[in-house]
């Protein structure tokens, strides 16, 4: 007789051997011993079959009512018409089971989120934090909601370009192509670890909506007698009037200066050695530090010397000063539009070509990527007697251009009779 879930739910397990409840064509329940009355009940269902002239089994899960995780008599009977139509048609049920976990095995290794992980992963060694960081987020907010159950292989143009169309309708076109570019690494990667036989990314070059390139605004060499002015009489955070200072001198990058800490400043052979996790290109730098540099560094010290930052937090001093602090005071000092403190690098590198320094130099101080790849492994004190005169060089330059011009007075000559 067929089983009934009544019967089944009455049927007690014997203390000391295993029961079979048979419900027909090879299916049946199998009730474990259950030594004491307080043991747990335990029953599983198993189909009995011949493949290849051999008796199997093959399991088809825990008896239940349904709970997550159990197999009710009616799906139990469904699994195992499943596996009697697999053996019609020749195969063997064990066999496609096993084969349909190892492609679902393969599927969840090789999903785009998978595989971008596993790309940043082996990138992330190589970069800076930030840059790291970066990359994640792009991943994580933009992409992997929208693409990251998809098995890489089977994503096209069309839906990429639909999750990027996503990021165009807030605006935010730079975001956009940035996370084209993740994409397009993601892809190669794929395709470079066998897992994608194509990039999408190049059937999308020219899709995307494109925003005027805006440069830093930077100042001019006419500039800055005035802006040298307006910063020796600022009359906000003397930190952050010494913070644009120092970044004026140094013209490193912002970020660069906000993370700096004491230990980075080697005063005895004067420079400041910014580590590669802090660089954009994630390679140690040396900055030469000028007199003024110097003498700027001995006043940040009395206020914050005793702090791990250089430049902390006002609101929160174990922290690094915000991002925004810098571009405020610029603001305050009359500049919004005319002046950030990434603009002192094109300042910088404006005039120092124009004082006829080696542009190899020039780009060397600035910690630029486009280097010759041809040279032999990177050098961090390349051309660095040249920085050291060159920084200096502008540091007097900047002494000069803050002396307050004396107005001349023509004489005034005798008044004639």
């Amino acid at each position: 007789m067929p089983l009934t879930s009544i019967a089944i739910k009455r049927a007690k397990p014997d203390k000391h051997r295993a029961l079979k409840l048979y419900d027909g064509a090879g299916l049946y329940l199998l009730l474990l011993p259950c030594p004491t009355p307080s043991s747990e009940r335990r029953a599983y269902w198993r189909f009995k079959y011949r493949h290849g002239g051999k008796e199997k089994l093959l399991a088809l899960g825990v008896n239940g009512d349904g709970r997550a995780g159990t197999v009710t008599l009616a799906e139990a009977r469904e699994k195992r018409d499943a596996a009697r139509q697999l053996l019609k048609e020749g195969k063997d049920p064990a066999a496609a089971r096993r084969e349909q976990k190892h492609l679902a095995e393969h599927k969840a290794a090789n999903t785009f989120e998978a595989v971008a992980r596993e790309w940043l992963d082996a990138r992330k060694t190589a970069w800076s934090k930030s840059h790291a960081d970066a990359s994640l987020a792009r991943l994580e907010h933009e992409l992997l909601p929208r693409l990251g159950a998809r098995p890489v292989m089977d994503i096209e143009p069309p839906e990429l370009l639909a999750a990027l169309r996503v990021i165009e309708k807030r605006g935010a076109l730079e975001i956009a192509r940035k996370t084209l570019v993740t994409a397009g690494q993601v892809f190669r990667y794929a395709i470079a670890t066998g897992r994608a036989k194509t990039d999408p990314t190049r059937d999308l070059r020219g899709a995307l909506k494109t925003q005027e390139r805006r440069h830093y605004s930077a100042l001019s060499r006419a500039d800055l007698p005035e802006f040298l002015g307006k910063l020796g009489t600022y009359d906000g955070n003397l930190l952050t009037k010494l913070a644009i200072k120092l970044l004026l001198l140094t013209f490193v990058r912002t970020g660069e200066l906000r993370g700096a800490i004491w230990p980075e400043f080697d005063l005895e052979h004067k420079q400041w050695v910014i580590p590669a996790e802090r660089m954009k290109m994630a390679e140690e730098h040396i900055v030469p530090l000028s007199a003024q540099a110097l003498a700027a560094l001995e006043e940040v010290r009395k206020l914050s010397g005793y702090r791990e930052h250089v430049f902390p937090n006002e609101h929160h001093p174990l922290k690094a000063m915000s991002e925004n602090t810098i571009l405020y005071a610029l603001y305050r000092m009359g500049y919004r539009g005319r002046a950030t403190g990434h603009g002192f690098r094109a300042t910088a590198s404006t005039i120092l070509n124009e004082m006829g320094f080696r542009a190899d130099v020039i780009e060397r101080q600035l910690a630029h990527a486009e280097r010759n790849k041809v040279r032999k492994a990177y050098n961090r004190a390349e051309y660095l007697p040249e920085r050291r005169a060159m920084m200096q060089a502008w540091g007097d330059l900047l002494d000069e251009l803050a002396k307050p011009k004396q107005k001349v007075v023509p004489m005034r000559g005798k008044k004639r009779a």
